[in-house]
């Protein structure tokens, strides 16, 4: 901690040539345990509690956490004309962006609509595929002054797109502090109702349901590690979207970018927390001196200036690769949330990019765009789980069915392989069950 402190505003270098490259990169992707050890205990006391007491665990935490008191769930819950109240409170300006982002995220997501399909075999079997939107989503945003209206937005749309019925939004309100970008997102978005309650006691209102509070069948969003573990622990009874670490860019780039622009895209990530990730990997050594000055002359006029230089320290880099394989092998490695391909020719790069969140290609496609307005989902996989996840989206609100029709003729074709297969495992009832639809078959043949 003390090397940070004494680093802090400054990004540690690193050279993938460097004998004590791999144990000082291992150590910059390792996220240590921030976070108080009994979290894990303190959440399934609160999940267990409200499991138990529904309405009334629910507003004894919300008096004790948010300093909100109330008599019942009833005065915490708004509906569409409160929403559009808070809608109608925006100024011009401000409710013309938020429909262009609200517009710009629908139209994206409308083409990842899946719809079902039947494939027919040549003797009369059919198989095919279902597609059910889930009937009820649970939405959960963070609220007080760390409020955000695009985690309504990326939210809501992808499932309004996939067909939910029923939107149902948590959020807290510190101190009884209500954001009107944030009812007012919703009620674009089309949520139909919103429960004034947050952390880990919100999710589990959501996953079993309360007197007031109806259960639904995924919970999706971002939260504190409050709500991140009780999503963890509740998985299974309900679905999650996914457990999300701290926010994380990489700027991959040839030496070609403005280094101001660099340094602006890694102090904006850096200003979420001071566990975000900000990383430049370049192949030309001066322009990590570059932005490095660069950063040094912005970095005091910041107004999140603490929160930048903690996480600048702790877990930002300037790495240098000798060539483009060489970093674009560090790149897959990390397997970041965000990368920008500040390079000349992104489109020669990016078919070598095999594990990002999302890829911003080019000069101009600045991650900042991505959070708000470009029109992919922002909610993405962090801490290297680009590896094997993907961005939120309609496929998340929706469930898929198989569908299978044999025909006689089919069944006594395919009765034969089960029970051969059955019996090869040793499921004689399997088999049984297999083989009587055979004989029925040759049976109604003669």
């Amino acid at each position: 901690m003390q090397e940070v402190e004494e680093r802090r505003g400054r990004m540690q270098r690193l050279e993938v040539e460097s004998p004590d490259f791999e144990e000082r990169f291992e150590a910059l992707l390792r996220l240590e345990a921030e976070t108080d050890a009994t979290i894990g205990a303190r959440v399934a006391e609160i999940v267990q509690r409200v499991r138990s007491e529904g309405d009334r665990a629910l507003l004894a935490y919300t008096a004790r956490f948010d300093g909100v008191k109330a008599e019942s769930v009833r005065e915490l819950r708004l509906r569409r004309e409160d929403l559009a109240a808070a809608w109608r409170s925006l100024p011009t300006r401000a409710q013309e962006a938020l429909q262009v982002a609200v517009e710009r995220v629908r139209r994206y997501h409308e083409r990842q609509v899946e719809k079902g399909w039947w494939m027919e075999e040549s003797d009369g079997t059919r198989l095919g595929l279902k597609v059910t939107p889930l009937e009820r989503v649970g939405l959960y945003v963070p609220g007080g002054r760390a409020a955000y209206p695009s985690s309504v937005v990326m939210n809501a749309v992808p499932a309004r797109v996939a067909g939910v019925r029923e939107l149902v939004m948590v959020t807290p309100t510190p101190n009884g502090e209500r954001n009107r970008w944030v009812l007012a997102a919703a009620y674009l978005t089309g949520v139909d109702e919103v429960f004034l309650v947050g952390g880990a006691q919100a999710v589990a209102a959501l996953a079993f349901g309360t007197e007031s509070v109806p259960r639904v069948d995924k919970i999706v969003g971002p939260g504190n590690a409050y709500v991140a573990e009780a999503k963890r622990q509740l998985y299974g009874r309900v679905g999650i979207d996914m457990v999300a670490g701290p926010s994380e860019v990489v700027v991959l780039t040839d030496g070609s970018a403005n280094a101001k622009w660099v340094a602006a895209d890694l102090l904006a990530q850096a200003e979420h927390d001071e566990l975000a990730q900000a990383i430049v990997v370049s192949t030309d050594r001066g322009f990590l001196d570059r932005v490095e000055e660069a950063i040094a002359e912005a970095l005091p006029s910041e107004p999140r200036r603490s929160i930048i230089e903690v996480s600048l320290a702790k877990r930002g880099a300037l790495i240098y690769a000798s060539d483009r394989p060489t970093a674009v092998g560090v790149v897959n490695r990390i397997a970041p949330e965000h990368l920008e391909l500040a390079v000349a020719d992104p489109e020669r790069w990016e078919p070598e990019i095999h594990h990002a969140g999302a890829i911003f290609m080019g000069h101009w496609s600045v991650e900042a765009l991505g959070d708000y307005c470009a029109g992919p989902n922002h909610v993405l996989p962090t801490m290297g789980s680009a590896r094997f996840s993907s961005p939120l989206g309609v496929w998340d609100f929706v469930k898929r069915t198989s569908l299978i029709q044999v025909s006689r003729a089919g069944a006594a074709r395919l009765g034969a392989v089960a029970a051969e297969l059955a019996e090869g495992e040793g499921l004689w009832a399997h088999a049984r069950s297999a083989r009587l639809r055979v004989e029925a078959a040759e049976r109604e043949k003669r």
